[in-house]
């Protein structure tokens, strides 16, 4: 009997060079029956030329007219994958690069146990390789904050028991074809971010476990003065939208309202750290239009005014 057929998705949107290092990586995966499915999600210059003249049949590309969002772009991924007979499909940032045997340990412990629908790795930071990124994240209702486990943190060994988390990050995000069959796929209103909580407690409450592995490892990239750059602007928009998106699917009416207060409460904070951070002192602004576009249900690519 062959081993399952698993489906790598990787979304691009103008960043061919950390793609480009990411499905190098890929090249090296030990694992037998595995493809790398590229969306360019349409992207400004000439990345889906320079892919497919790079790693030609090596990837299948598919080539968005338009950025549908990272949730909509892992989707057509995602169907395409179903459509072909992918027994577990793998969402993968473009901007990491993987061990050659990150994909064995997943495979093993999926087969072993059919209630696992999601699983995650641990992942690492590209920029200081021996701090831990993210080992499975949580979820707490009362402030509908999700911590991730281990973030910062030096690696002494402290996570490396596999676990059942609340959720999983989607920048390595390993599912199988019967979760998908049965809650469906990325919640697109999201656009950016909160698409893997959200999917995760999705799985879960359909009685699906939610497991962390930490024997299948990857490396990140956005920490130090990558992290500054990609929290300017609209990822904060994003993040900030898709909380309230998040909070008014999953928790009841008083709970929202607990929530929210405890997120208006701790606003300042937000926004001055954000400032700190990002040296940009906006941040106000794109939290503001993100509350009044979840209000108004303005989903999907922000607009300007």
């Amino acid at each position: 009997m062959p081993p399952p057929r698993v489906s790598i998705v990787l979304v691009n949107w103008n960043n061919f060079n950390d793609s480009a290092e990411c499905l190098e990586s890929l090249k090296h995966t030990t694992y037998p029956n595995h493809e790398t499915i590229v969306i360019d999600n349409g992207s400004d210059g000439d990345d889906a030329r320079l892919l497919r003249e790079r790693f030609g049949d090596s990837i299948r590309l598919i080539e968005n007219e338009r950025n549908q969002g990272f949730a909509g772009g892992c989707n057509i991924g995602i169907q395409d994958a179903l459509d072909r007979g992918a027994d577990y499909v793998v969402l993968l940032n473009n901007d990491t690069v993987v061990t050659p045997d990150f994909l064995d340990k997943m495979v093993e412990v999926a087969r072993n146990d059919g209630r696992i629908g999601i699983a995650g790795g641990k992942i690492y930071c590209y920029e200081a390789p021996e701090q831990i990124w993210f080992a499975g994240g949580i979820i707490d209702y009362r402030t509908g904050k999700t911590p991730i486990r281990g973030s910062g943190e030096a690696d002494r060994g402290q996570l490396d028991e596999q676990a059942e988390v609340d959720w999983i990050c989607s920048c390595f995000m390993f599912i199988s074809r019967e979760v998908l069959e049965t809650v469906g796929l990325l919640d697109e209103r999201f656009f950016f971010g909160w698409e893997d909580a959200d999917f995760c407690v999705r799985a879960a409450r359909s009685g699906y476990k939610v497991l962390y592995v930490p024997e299948s490892r990857i490396w990140h990239k956005g920490w130090g003065e990558a992290k500054r750059e990609r929290l300017k602007g609209q990822p904060l928009y994003y993040a900030t939208r898709g909380h309230f998106i998040f909070l008014d699917k999953h928790l009841t009416r008083p709970r929202f309202a607990l929530a929210a207060l405890y997120f208006l409460i701790t606003l300042p904070k937000v926004i001055w750290d954000y400032s700190r951070i990002t040296g940009q002192w906006r941040g106000s602004y794109y939290i503001l239009r993100a509350i009044l576009d979840f209000l108004r249900m303005k989903y999907g690519k922000r607009t300007r005014p």
